[in-house]
């Protein structure tokens, strides 16, 4: 036999909702006198905290060339299936055999989770501070090697939301 749960029955203090009125009214004050936290956002930018996870880059050397060895392992650890590679043999004598000819992300797809990074054996893919990008078509949040690589010029100080002091 079925057990029978008898729902909440509002009282007559419920009913009149005047006191669900002062408690939300008491919240609005007690916040309206608090410290405002709004950033005037082109005039002002937000600097992440340490550890956020924005736009991609693709690392380089000190000698200037790419860390990426097309080894693919981001690809594949990828959970939203947005890297493609496409590997070609290296034309640098010393160093090593592969590099990417193509390296592409779809933002649009990307969840900014962190795992292409952790997978990486190299240390050539990395999520850098930047949270400010945007398009008016789908083709303009692809990002191509290019891309990646300028990204790193922006960003190779880790302040790209900083200003710096001699201005």
């Amino acid at each position: 036999m079925a057990t029978v749960v008898k729902s909440y029955e509002p009282t007559f203090r419920d009913k009149l909702y005047i006191p669900a009125l002062f408690q939300g009214l008491m919240l609005t004050f007690k916040h309206m006198f608090k410290k405002k936290v709004t950033i005037q956002y082109p005039d002002e930018k937000h600097v992440p905290p340490e550890g956020y996870r924005g736009l991609h880059r693709l690392n380089k050397y000190p000698d200037g060339r790419i860390r990426c060895v097309a080894c693919e392992m981001c690809a594949a650890a990828c959970p939203a299936h947005c890297i493609h590679i496409v590997p070609e043999p290296s034309p640098w004598e010393e160093g090593k055999e592969r590099y990417p000819v193509r390296f592409d992300i779809d933002l649009l797809r990307c969840i900014f989770c962190g795992f292409c990074e952790m997978a990486c054996p190299e240390k050539a893919i990395e999520l850098t501070e930047i949270y400010d990008f945007a398009d008016y078509s789908r083709e303009g949040l692809w990002i191509d090697k290019a891309g990646l690589l300028e990204i790193y010029e922006l960003t190779k100080t880790q302040n790209y939301y900083t200003v710096p002091n001699d201005e």
